[in-house]
């Protein structure tokens, strides 16, 4: 059985390149935040960072950190999400995952802190992209980009690192291609 929610978060959502001139509400954005942080992620720890990018100041600080084939549809959005990972989560779990000591399991490990930054933050985007289109909003996710450079735009004096880009908006479902194969369940899952 399929819900009028589910139906509007899977089976009819889809990955927008074109856009409606339509701004976003804030209070959009908000609703899918808190919506989003409540997936569960290892520890608790919600590593996700998100830099909301809307105004035409800062559309040209980002303009430059982009492959070719994702600048008109970026600077088309009413919004693009910067989805960052921050390095620096193990300061918050204390306060996250107060039933033991997590902050502990990450002391000098710099390359668990950065897998689980980068698993978890992706994880929460996920999330978010289905929160986002709870609220009746329409994504574009990308990883066409230049971190480093988006990081120093964005992210500068901060451990928080650059993960994946999503416009946001209403998109122009005229535009849409066909919704393109996916695998069936037999050609992507084993029960052992």
């Amino acid at each position: 059985m399929t819900t009028p929610q589910l139906e509007q978060m899977f089976n009819l959502g889809r990955t927008h390149s074109h856009w409606l001139d339509r701004p976003v509400d804030p209070g959009l954005l908000r609703q899918a935040w808190d919506l989003a942080v409540l997936g569960p992620t290892s520890a608790n720890c919600l590593p996700m960072r998100v830099v909301f990018v809307v105004g035409a100041a800062a559309k040209a600080r980002l303009r430059p950190a982009l492959a070719a084939g994702n600048v008109d549809k970026t600077m088309a959005a009413p919004v693009t999400a910067i989805i960052g990972q921050d390095l620096d989560f193990p300061d918050t779990l204390p306060r996250l995952y107060p039933h033991a000591d997590a902050q502990s399991w990450f002391a000098g490990n710099d390359a668990l802190i950065q897998s689980t930054a980068f698993r978890n933050s992706s994880l929460q985007a996920g999330y978010f992209i289905l929160a986002l289109r709870a609220q009746g909003l329409d994504c574009g996710p990308m990883s066409g980009f230049d971190a480093d450079q988006v990081d120093q735009a964005f992210f500068a004096d901060t451990k928080v690192r650059a993960n994946l880009l999503i416009n946001i908006g209403y998109g122009d479902a005229t535009k849409l291609h066909p919704r393109n194969p996916r695998l069936s369940f037999t050609e992507g899952c084993r029960i052992l």
